[in-house]
């Protein structure tokens, strides 16, 4: 379970039924003895305990052991803690209601490449120059990250293909700063002790080995049709501005009689036709959804029955107890703020973001819908009824008062005779 907590890069939940004291502590200890290697912060959730159904598969000391433990190692008790950075090397303990469990969340102390810089060799620059790149940033993280950590921030962080055209001109910047400096060099000019570090730090190579990934990710993506309506649209203008762009080109080639360069546009305007008829048949696929998306639906669960309790008491004062209940719906509200704002991936633009939140908070407020409507429409009957009550049809002839029931016989009637009945009911009307 250590080696599970310490290779996990999202949320996650670990059942401690069945652990003894002794290997809850050994577990907890080797997990978060040391920072996990992380860009940015997770929950690591450890269910210690249930009702009275499953209060036996824990052991009673599960939940006293893994905080005292945590404390041993430096963590701090927050009961407002969030997964934020911030919030690294705090704990809290909590009750799912809905699933009658009782858990502990553990933000874990992480180290990001800022923090590793010691193991790179980096220091800070000793005559008090300023940084090349400010510290803790989406580009200084590209521009210092190993390869294989890079692909790994760019599948989280960088998910979509926007996202990643965007990625691709932040390389170029930095190729073009590194560049800069070597020209700096060359020129006899000396570098200040940040420059020179990030000069050392910053290969030339490994960057040209994160833009082909990069683009090759993109090409991927796009082959897959995995890209929106927003980001279509976009790779069709470009296509059509090209194809615009090589008409004029062939147009002066021909006028200047250069039958070469005419050939070799012709072959670019054919394989950007054949571009662009590939990209109108894409079948556009839906926003991506929230990084923390699983969170903010177990938070969104929890908020029903307090949204419940809200409308039930307006118009009369609060108990004590709701007034304590309902407070846990205002915290509710701004973890999940903090969830969408966190879910934001690098380089992406606001109108993009927002269409995923608002995607999400559709799907939670048509299931919330789903089931108001199944509870509405259940209730008790026959299966051949769908549940409803068959109603009996009561014939009522104009201008003729309402008979009496008739008195039980024990004697079936012939089918024909209400028919008999209302016949001559209106034989008599006439």
């Amino acid at each position: 379970m250590a080696a599970s907590i310490r290779a996990a890069t999202e949320s996650e939940t670990f059942d401690l039924a069945g652990n003894s004291t002794s290997t809850i502590k050994n577990t907890i200890s080797d997990a978060f003895s040391s920072p996990l290697e992380l860009q940015d912060m997770i929950r690591i959730t450890f269910i210690t305990g249930a009702g009275k159904l499953g209060r036996s598969k824990y052991d009673a000391d599960a939940a006293k052991t893994v905080t005292s433990t945590l404390r041993e190692l430096g963590y701090d008790e927050d009961k407002g803690a969030s997964c934020v950075v911030e919030c690294a090397g705090c704990f809290k303990s909590q009750h799912d209601t809905g699933k009658n469990l009782k858990t502990i969340v553990v933000f874990p102390k992480i180290k990001t490449i800022a923090q590793g810089m010691g193991d790179m060799n980096i220091e800070s620059a000793g005559d008090g120059s300023p940084p090349v790149l400010a510290e803790n940033t989406d580009i200084h993280y590209i521009a210092m990250s190993s390869t294989n950590v890079f692909q790994r921030m760019l599948e989280v962080k960088c998910a979509s293909w926007s996202q990643k055209k965007a990625c691709v001109g932040v390389i170029e910047e930095i190729q073009g700063l590194v560049n800069g400096l070597d020209e700096k060099l060359m020129s006899g000019t000396p570098l200040t002790d940040s420059e020179q570090d990030f000069y050392d730090s910053c290969e030339l190579s490994v960057l040209e080995q994160k833009l082909s990934h990069v683009r090759s990710e993109m090409h991927k993506q796009v082959d897959e049709s995995r890209i929106t309506s927003r980001e279509k649209s976009r790779l069709l203008n470009q296509v059509n501005e090209k194809l615009q762009q090589l008409d004029k080109d062939i147009a002066d080639a021909t006028k200047n009689k250069k039958p070469k360069k005419l050939e070799k546009l012709k072959m670019q305007k054919t394989k950007a036709g054949e571009r662009k008829a590939s990209l109108e048949e894409i079948t556009p696929s839906a926003p991506l959804p929230l990084r923390f998306q699983k969170d903010i639906e177990k938070l969104r669960k929890e908020m029903q029955p307090l949204l419940k309790l809200e409308s039930e008491t307006k118009g009369r004062l609060l108990s004590l107890k709701e007034t304590t209940t309902l407070a846990r719906k205002d915290e509710i509200e701004e973890e999940i703020a903090d969830l969408e704002d966190n879910s934001r991936g690098w380089f992406e633009e606001d109108e993009d973001f927002q269409v995923r939140v608002d995607a999400s908070r559709a799907q939670a407020k048509a299931r919330a819908t789903r089931k108001v409507v199944k509870k509405s429409g259940g209730g008790g009957g026959s299966r051949a009824t769908g549940g409803a009550k068959k109603s009996i049809a009561t014939w009522v002839v104009p201008g003729a008062a309402k008979r009496p029931a008739a008195r039980k016989t024990g004697k079936k009637k012939p089918a024909g005779n209400a028919f008999a009945a209302m016949m001559d009911s209106d034989s008599d009307s006439d």
